[in-house]
């Protein structure tokens, strides 16, 4: 049997209404753990970017990509407004899913 491979689209926040971030990747807890101890060069880290506030699982790439690209470019009303939808505490989603 073939399983699926899996990718992210997530965004990231500083805090509630704070800075946003969105990526993509194929292995979200890896991800956001480099983000949360600024492993990674670069925006987040210089924003101080490390709460997961919201992701959503794509089983293609090319979807996924295009999905955080589409993202990216939507109005930060709109990005707040999906966060809040799934997540209006602003909860660190990380540790959720550390626990399943």
């Amino acid at each position: 049997m073939v399983t699926e491979k899996q990718y992210y689209v997530y965004i990231l926040a500083s805090r509630k209404n704070g800075t946003l971030y969105v990526g993509v990747t194929n292995d979200l807890l890896r991800r956001v753990y480099e983000h949360k101890n600024d492993l990674i060069e670069g925006f987040t880290k210089k924003y101080k970017v490390h709460k997961l506030v919201y992701y959503e699982e794509i089983n293609d790439v090319r979807i996924a990509i295009q999905r955080e690209k589409r993202i990216k470019k939507w109005k930060r009303e709109w990005k707040i407004n999906l966060i809040e939808k799934l997540n209006s505490k602003w909860g660190d989603l990380y540790y959720d899913l550390l626990n399943q």
